[in-house]
């Protein structure tokens, strides 16, 4: 089989390499001329683990292509993926599909014969049907069949979710486009992965709920850590008595300085905005966002009460930036929000991140920038860890007092023991858990 993927961003460079170490012939497309000759040589514009290994392997098998000409690489695909970017529009919330659209045109032009023409990027309810309309519109006489197939891939896991996923979900009511999309994802069978068939709205659908519900299960036990601040209680325990509970499970009960990333921040604000337009709100989601937002900030403050209610003339120490460990993502990261509060209350900030300071330092001005954890640390009146790298885990406490001005830690991420922290003199503070 041949297929074409549209876009070479996170969730087509992912899939349209995965596809390709299924076997399948690949030709990934982009209108960044730069990106496809750096990926032509190897040079993979996202950090995300072992993506690099595996394009370079697909690439010298010849199963794995890049080029900037959408028709060349059209015709002839028997599936032609859409896995361009749907960010918040401006505004209003909605997801801006401009990109999916102007896709959906210049495939029309270019298919040749029957063409599954698959919805990879993550759309608004409704979005097959007008991906339908819109090569009709350009190709009346088109063989075709238009079909949602939603990404479920965790950044800094994405190749492990698409080779091992929990589920597929495909829809389309057509047996030729199921028939082609089976025999894609026909290696998927043999380690009986579920694959659900639903209509195409049904199947967009699952995706914004899917990625709201974990939204909502992360905003929920942050509120139940500050309340556990109030009572005495340790959310750690908490969330493992009733993640034991299998009608809840234990993922997704860390609690934290709120979601970030690509995905939850616009999936979230694009569905209520969706349900407000139906006329059926969403009560829970619209607050989850609303406490999500405001939690962002609230961490800054918590910043400025472990430094005796002031920043002001204050240097801290900020131990990762990205939304989470094992990308180089900054999109929605709490950090963004974290740094400049503080730094309006005026503190100093120097910082260190294993991959994301690159995009960081186009994000966030006026941030000394370091080269490892230590520098960092180095003369800082407080550290904040805002983002759990393994590396942040099992730094040496006898090393950091002796950089630091005073040992005092704010833990975002509970990756400390707090007994532990506090019998090597530091004044410790995390978040839902007793202080001592």
């Amino acid at each position: 089989m041949r297929i074409a993927v549209i876009g070479t961003g996170y969730v087509g460079l992912v899939s349209g390499t995965c596809f390709s170490e299924f076997g399948i012939n690949v030709v990934c497309v982009d209108k960044d001329a730069t990106k496809i000759e750096d990926l032509k040589k190897g040079i993979i514009p996202i950090f995300e683990p072992g993506l690099d290994a595996l394009v370079k392997k697909n690439v010298e098998s010849g199963r794995l292509s890049f080029t900037t000409s959408l028709p060349d690489a059209v015709k002839g695909a028997d599936a032609v993926f859409i896995a361009v970017g749907t960010p918040s529009r401006r505004g209003d919330g909605h997801a801006d599909l401009s990109y999916v659209y102007a896709a959906s045109e210049e495939i029309a032009e270019a298919i040749d014969g029957y063409t599954v023409i698959v919805t990879k990027s993550t759309v608004p309810v409704g979005t097959g049907r007008e991906v339908e309309n819109v090569v009709r519109k350009v190709r009346p006489d088109a063989d075709f069949d238009a079909v949602s197939n939603p990404e479920f891939l965790r950044e800094g896991s994405a190749i492990e979710d698409f080779m091992r996923p929990d589920r597929v979900v495909i829809g389309t009511t057509s047996e030729r486009a199921q028939a082609v999309m089976r025999e894609l994802y026909r290696p998927l069978y043999l380690t009986e992965t579920p694959i659900l068939f639903t209509s195409r709205t049904t199947a967009e659908m699952i995706k914004y709920a899917a990625n709201t519900f974990l939204a909502t299960k992360i905003t929920f036990i942050n509120e139940i850590a500050d309340l556990c601040e109030k009572l005495d209680a340790n959310v750690h325990d908490v969330a493992a008595g009733i993640g034991l509970d299998g009608r809840i499970g234990r993922k997704f009960l860390h609690a934290g300085p709120g979601y970030g990333g690509s995905c939850f921040p616009k999936d979230t604000l694009a569905l209520v905005r969706t349900a407000q337009e139906a006329g059926s709100p969403l009560r829970i989601v619209e607050s989850v966002v609303d406490v999500n937002n405001k939690r962002k900030l609230a961490m800054a403050e918590r910043v400025v009460t472990a430094c005796d209610g002031s920043v002001d003339g204050k240097t801290i120490a900020v131990l990762g930036v990205t939304f989470k460990p094992n990308t180089d993502d900054m999109r929605d990261a709490p950090s963004l929000d974290i740094l400049p509060a503080l730094q309006a209350q005026g503190a100093s900030i120097q910082a260190y991140d294993p991959e994301g300071m690159k995009e960081a330092k186009e994000m966030i001005e006026g941030v000394n920038w370091c080269s490892d954890s230590y520098e960092a640390l180095k003369d800082a009146d407080a550290v904040v860890i805002i983002t759990e790298w393994n590396q942040f885990r099992a730094l040496e406490l006898s090393r950091m007092k002796e950089l630091m001005k005073s040992p005092v830690m704010i833990d975002l991420r509970n990756i400390y023991n707090p007994d532990e922290m506090i019998a090597e003199g530091f004044s410790y503070s995390s978040i839902g858990r007793p202080q001592k």
